[in-house]
């Protein structure tokens, strides 16, 4: 896992008491708390939780998980993407896209699967992909524009 930028606040490591395992029992890598501030470019390779405070890019080759509390101000690409708390800018998620009911999304997102609980908010063009998946042969010419929610 790489960071460019700084960090504020309290530890980013894990707390297996606080954070245990993530969203489907994956193990967490890397654990941003409520009160952190975190300013730059985030690439990882596993799964990475924030509950505290992001502004920049982000980029994975796994899982990003915004916690209740966690305020994202950044461009997000990722394979997975769950979202309980707040997020300013453009998703990719090349898997799928979780918005959990107290997820606030302001931005537009891209991905082959969109799973919205109710109460979720998401102002901004939503563009459904081919995703890892399924090839491009798969899409027929209904699936090749993109499809805006008002």
């Amino acid at each position: 896992m790489a960071f460019g930028g700084r960090v504020r606040g309290s530890d980013a490591r894990p707390d297996p008491a606080a954070s245990g395992l993530a969203a489907g029992g994956r193990d967490l890598t890397a654990f941003i708390d409520q009160g952190s501030e975190f300013e730059g470019k985030l690439s990882f390779k596993d799964t990475v939780r924030i509950d505290g405070h992001f502004r920049g890019e982000i980029s994975s080759e796994n899982t990003l998980i915004v916690g209740e509390s966690g305020e994202i101000e950044a461009t997000i690409r990722s394979r997975t993407v769950e979202i309980s708390g707040r997020v300013e800018g453009d998703i990719a998620a090349t898997h799928e896209l979780v918005l959990h009911k107290t997820a606030v999304v302001n931005g537009d997102v891209e991905t082959p699967a969109l799973h919205v609980e109710t109460g979720a908010v998401l102002n901004g063009r939503v563009t459904m992909t081919a995703g890892e998946s399924r090839g491009s042969a798969a899409r027929g010419p209904a699936a090749q524009g993109p499809s805006e929610l008002a």
